[in-house]
């Protein structure tokens, strides 16, 4: 019987977000295809260090020694072929992570496959790749391949912390467009207004709930997953804001409604082991501290 993913979060994610290929990937860009096949079948044997998201895909797998079922799932997704691809599995049987599964396009877009494997969340360097998962509807991030941080293998993680920007990430960009537009002003007379009415889904939202669903397993306190809102939003806007997470049947375990403060201290703070968030103002400053990704507006 073919095996089931729908009732697992399931996580998509590139090779170079998973492991540190950089200095692959500027021969890549430099000198072409071929050039770099050529060094990764010379390096097959060379194991990769952890990239930036190393620690949240470790973390997750570890889900599923915690439950007599499988909760997590993550798949491999590469432009890559299968003939430059054994130095990223001899990486990951070197880390003992737990994935068998890959999608290995050879050049190809990626996002056909997205739906194939029901993939909740994809991570990747590459902005098109990101940016074709935004429009066909599932949570994508373009992650920061170059932290300030040190990343180390065997740091072991016992809880999951995952923060999230409101307005583009979890919620619509209905509000922030107005904003954009009309400035603060109209933004907070907009919310003033609409307070009572639950905000649109963003592209993150169905990830967020699933994560939810994942926490209510556990006793509260003993939850492997927690989550946080760190939002530029501040009174009177944040109103609106928990009232759609009330709506939604979602619990975040921290919020931080900071009207304009830095948010990097904070997510240093909280411990994130991904941040995502639309803005580039704010996933620069926050990707020098922890993992963090971009999430692209929705093109049509």
């Amino acid at each position: 019987m073919p095996y089931n993913l729908t009732n697992c979060l399931v996580i998509g994610i590139s090779s170079r977000a998973l492991f540190n290929l950089e200095a692959e990937n500027t021969i890549f860009e430099n000198e072409g295809v071929e050039s770099y096949a050529k060094y990764q079948q010379e390096h097959e044997k060379d194991i990769l260090k952890p990239g930036a998201g190393f620690h949240l895909v470790k973390a997750l797998l570890k889900l599923n020694s915690m439950c007599d079922t499988r909760k997590t799932e993550v798949i491999i997704m590469s432009r890559n072929n299968a003939d430059t691809s054994l130095r990223i599995f001899n990486s990951i049987e070197h880390y003992g992570l737990d994935i068998s599964r890959a999608a290995l396009v050879g050049g190809s877009r990626l996002s056909p496959y997205l739906p194939a494997f029901n993939i909740d969340l994809f991570l990747s360097a590459n902005a098109e790749d990101v940016q074709d998962a935004i429009n066909s509807g599932t949570a994508a991030g373009i992650i920061c391949t170059q932290p300030d941080f040190e990343i180390s293998p065997l740091d072991e993680i016992d809880q999951i912390k995952i923060a999230f920007d409101g307005d583009a990430v979890l919620f619509s960009d209905e509000s922030e467009k107005i904003y954009k537009e009309k400035g603060l002003d109209a933004f907070l007379e907009y919310e003033r207004q609409n307070a009572k009415k639950p905000l649109p889904e963003g592209p993150f939202a169905r990830f967020l709930k699933k994560l939810a669903s994942i926490q209510k397993q556990f006793p509260t306190k003993e939850a492997p997953i927690k989550t946080a809102l760190v939002t530029s939003r501040n009174a009177p806007a944040h109103e609106r804001v928990i009232l759609t997470l009330r709506a939604w049947n979602v619990r975040i375990d921290e919020a931080f409604f900071l009207g304009g403060v830095e948010k990097s201290e904070v997510l240093k703070a909280f411990g994130a082991h991904i941040f995502f968030d639309d803005q580039p103002v704010h996933i620069g400053p926050a990707s020098k501290v922890v993992p963090s990704a971009r999430v692209p507006y929705k093109t049509e």
